[in-house]
């Protein structure tokens, strides 16, 4: 079981994690003004993704963008949360790794890349989730 000290730090990453990977899509089409980060997210894919072909990279940006979404809404409601939160331990791993060989160390150091994907691993060992659908359906089974 749980002991009850986790409960609330375990449901706080779920929400922390979530609200900043969703965070980074809204700022991607736009909902954080004018000056976004990512104003051209396709480009800055492609500088990611160098060493990829580039219809690969593109289909890679519009993929993550999608699991970008699918995932956190899953950490949210704590439905298949070990699944989302491994999916986005590696989706921040790749993308730290990208942006390492791409950018240089610094970048993912400074939008803390490296701490978000372990922060979603750690989530993902967990063995029960608090406030949540899993835990829901374990009971009643």
């Amino acid at each position: 079981m749980t002991p009850k000290i986790v409960h609330y730090p375990q449901l706080f990453l779920r929400l922390a994690i979530s609200v900043a990977m969703l965070s980074a899509v809204a700022d991607r089409f736009g909902f954080w003004g004018k000056n976004s980060a990512w104003e051209n997210f396709e480009n800055y894919t492609k500088q990611l993704t160098f060493f990829l072909p580039e219809s690969l990279s593109v289909f890679s940006a519009y993929s993550a963008t999608f699991l970008e979404i699918l995932f956190p809404f899953m950490l949210i409601l704590g439905f298949k949360t070990k699944i989302a939160s491994y999916g986005i331990g590696f989706l921040l791993l790749i993308f730290a790794l990208s942006m390492t060989v791409s950018l240089g160390v610094k970048a993912p150091l400074d939008y803390s890349v490296w701490i978000g994907s372990a922060a979603a691993f750690l989530l993902a060992g967990q063995e029960k989730y608090s406030f949540s659908i899993d835990e829901l359906l374990a009971k009643n089974n």
